[in-house]
């Protein structure tokens, strides 16, 4: 049986069984993760928000046509969309930054990105680097964006969020990672961008005019294996197991959320899959 609340007239579901691309745009009751980290996506495709009193982070806006949505569950929450000062992404896909231009002129707050992202959030998504250019639907594009160096620290009152390049999905791609405390117990979350090798023809990973492609991806690779990470979210919930680990939670499992080891495996897979994306390539099983 499916546990509906209703949040300002919206009706929001806890479980479904839709599948992961039908559940896109279907609502999900907000809740908190630790501390003072909350989840605000859809069932199918994350948002992630931190609190503070000076303000809070946003992480992802997936697609424009989801803003009703994360509007209602941050103020759901007790939290105001007004006072979310820095919006941040993972990779600029419509399904996960759709929304952020939406959601900067909703709420005011400062748009940051690596270069790489800020460059296709401006073009909204029509990147020509991007693997997927030309099958990845456009967005409504970004006009501004700062732009954040590699590796920094970002810094919005108590929060500080660092950025861990992750290239390869997109030349952009970043991961982010903070610590959220509940009392003395603090833990840190890790918000993994999507690392599935997928092109759109004719680029190639293993294209020889460009070593960097597969060099950056597995440094990437290599660093998220390495991070410290007690909660992982990644932007596609199903990629993670986060709703499974969630139900644990609910069923009475109080630390079903936290795996010590679970960015090393997320990153051993995805590992796995760029070897056999690039064993396609070079048996021209890729047109």
């Amino acid at each position: 049986m499916k546990r509906i609340i209703t949040v300002l007239g919206l009706s929001l579901l806890t479980v479904s069984t839709l599948s992961p691309a039908g559940e896109w745009t279907l609502p999900q009751a907000p809740f908190r993760v630790h501390g003072n980290t909350y989840y605000v996506g859809t069932r199918g495709l994350s948002a992630v928000l931190i609190a503070s009193d000076a303000g809070h982070v946003l992480i992802d806006v997936p697609m424009e046509e989801n803003l009703d949505l994360i509007e209602a569950s941050i103020r759901a929450l007790g939290f105001r969309v007004e006072d979310v000062r820095l919006i941040l992404n993972s990779h600029a896909h419509h399904d996960h930054a759709g929304g952020i231009a939406g959601m900067a002129l909703r709420s005011g707050a400062e748009v940051r990105a690596s270069s790489a992202s800020a460059r296709a959030l401006r073009l909204g998504g029509n990147d020509p680097d991007d693997p997927q250019h030309g099958s990845a639907p456009a967005f409504t594009p970004v006009s501004l964006v700062d732009v954040f160096e590699e590796g920094a620290r970002l810094r919005l009152g108590a929060i500080e969020v660092s950025a861990h390049p992750t290239p390869g999905h997109t030349p952009g791609s970043t991961s982010w990672s903070w610590r959220s405390c509940e009392g003395k117990r603090c833990l840190t979350v890790v918000y993994a961008d999507s690392l599935s090798a997928m092109a759109n023809p004719p680029y190639r990973y293993s294209d020889p005019r460009h070593p960097e492609r597969i060099e950056n991806f597995r440094r990437g690779l290599k660093a998220l294996a390495r991070i410290d990470c007690d909660i992982l979210i990644t932007p596609h919930p199903e990629a993670s197991g986060f709703f499974d680990r969630l139900a644990r939670r609910e069923a009475g499992e109080a630390d079903a959320l936290r795996d010590r080891d679970a960015c090393r495996h997320y990153a051993e897979a995805a590992s796995e899959r760029l070897d056999e994306q690039i064993g396609r390539e070079s048996a021209g099983q890729v047109r």
